[in-house]
């Protein structure tokens, strides 16, 4: 009797396999064990290797297999799993399936002489990786702050899924180079490794197409395609950490590329540590390869990425310039790039030139910082405001009284509340040298001891721009 049990359960899964691709049936299906039916109860008891096929088979299958059940059967059979826990000592757990409320025939997925659709996952086809070409190894300048994911990354582009970098979890702040990084692995892999299914995807777009598979109920066809790859590239993962179906998804889709030896790949704003609300069986997927952290470019990195930019592009910028730039604009390379943009667009529209100056004004109108450093074009603004004169006329060479004071005024607030040195501030402010300007501090000072009305003056001012000391 025993022996025409063990039949119909081969049958079983003769349904089954006709229903989903081989490489799932070899995954899921064919490690499962027949282990006895219980006539009176109508149970079948199957051993499974892990606790994980279990909660992957109840997941995604559990439909699909009680209908194969019953028709092989041909009763209202409930299914027990006995996991493997501990093989070595032996030990087991019992559990027992759920029973769908309905048990449907799976719908036929033929598409006959239909083009496939990029979740077709039965004969992989060619896939566009969707990797930016632009961001390459060549173009990720290195530095202090990159040597170590950058290396890192190298070796995985040249060797995807055989290293002990895997999974590769790069975190950093916004704007420090994780984009590109991921993408010059991936632009690396492909070119060494054609044949490989290698994609780039965000972690917004993955939800997209993830619930648009639900809402379509082609969950399973979503799944399967992404178990094809074998070089996944997620950015953003952040993005998840309020999204646990989503998460529950990725993580069986991990699970399966990474036993398979394939290369993920994982960036995020933060370490997996202070992925909130991502639990703790995904996390320690996350952190069992390499963790690397991008910091933000320091002050020489970013002069390397501005001179790099421009002789990509042919661009003429003062030395004095980009290291203004490389100092002022928080560190972040998409900012950089950003304000080099502008700069090249001002001076073509305005027929001005480079200069410190423009780079102020650009910076200031591109570049959003927290608790954004005050410039010399905040004071010169506040300063001609409060006087009632213009910009043009405290530049001039004009000795008038009321453009010399503003002009002192002026260098003597920079000089106070900027970083740059007596010669930069002068060549800011109508092109004057430092010992100007050193002058004009002096006169003002002198002044500050005995003319009261001046004090009230310099405080109003002050209050203007609301500098924070």
């Amino acid at each position: 009797m025993q022996k025409s049990h063990k039949a119909l359960w081969d049958n079983c899964l003769h349904l089954i396999r006709q229903n989903v691709t081989e490489q799932i049936y070899k995954t899921w299906f064919e490690p499962i064990v027949f282990e006895s039916y219980n006539e009176q109860e109508k149970t079948v008891l199957v051993q499974v290797p892990s606790p994980y096929i279990y909660e992957y088979l109840e997941q995604y299958y559990v439909r699909l297999m009680a209908w194969a059940l019953a028709n092989s059967f041909k009763a209202n059979i409930k299914l027990t799993y006995r996991l493997v826990i501990d093989s070595e000592h032996k030990k087991y757990q019992e559990v027992e399936g759920e029973r769908p409320d309905d048990v449907e025939a799976p719908r036929q997925t033929a598409r006959g002489n239909k083009t496939p659709t990029v979740l077709d996952a039965a004969i992989p086809q060619d896939l566009n990786p969707q990797l930016d070409p632009k961001k390459t190894f060549e173009g990720f300048i290195e530095g202090d702050s990159n040597k170590l994911p950058r290396t890192v990354g190298l070796s995985i582009a040249e060797h995807p899924g055989k290293s002990t970098f895997n999974p590769f979890f790069v975190f950093g702040p916004s704007g420090c180079g994780k984009t590109h990084l991921i993408n010059a692995i991936g632009v690396r892999s492909k070119k060494l490794f054609p044949q490989k299914r290698v994609l780039y995807v965000s972690a917004r777009l993955f939800q997209v197409q993830f619930t648009d598979s639900v809402r379509q109920n082609t969950t399973n066809d979503f799944i399967n395609f992404y178990q094809t790859i074998d070089v996944l590239i997620v950015d953003d993962i952040q993005e998840w950490v309020n999204s646990p179906k989503t998460l529950d998804t990725f993580f069986h889709i991990f699970d399966h590329l990474f036993r398979l030896g394939k290369q993920i790949i994982l960036a995020s704003d933060r370490p997996p540590v202070d992925l909130n609300g991502v639990k703790d069986r995904l996390l320690t997927r996350f952190s069992c390869g390499l963790i690397a952290e991008l910091e933000k470019p320091n002050v020489q990195l970013c002069i390397d990425i501005l001179n790099a930019k421009c002789r990509r592009d042919g661009l003429k910028i003062p030395a004095e310039v980009i290291l203004y730039i490389a100092q002022t604009a928080n560190g972040s390379v998409r900012d950089l790039e950003g304000v080099l943009n502008s700069l090249m667009a001002y001076s073509i529209v305005y027929n001005s030139n480079v200069d410190i100056h423009l780079a102020e004004r650009v910076i200031k109108r591109s570049v959003k910082i927290d608790n954004h450093p005050l410039t010399v074009d905040d004071i010169l603004t506040a300063v001609c405001q409060h006087y009632g004169v213009s910009q043009q006329s405290v530049f001039s060479k004009s000795r008038k009284r009321q453009f010399v004071q503003v002009r002192q005024v002026a260098m003597y607030l920079a000089q106070k509340h900027t970083k740059m040195p007596a010669s930069r501030i002068g060549q800011l402010i109508g092109g004057r040298d430092h010992s100007t300007v050193l002058h004009s501090c002096s006169a003002v000072e002198q002044r500050l001891k005995v003319d009261q009305t001046f004090v009230a003056d310099m405080n109003s001012i002050e209050q203007t721009f609301k500098l924070k000391h």
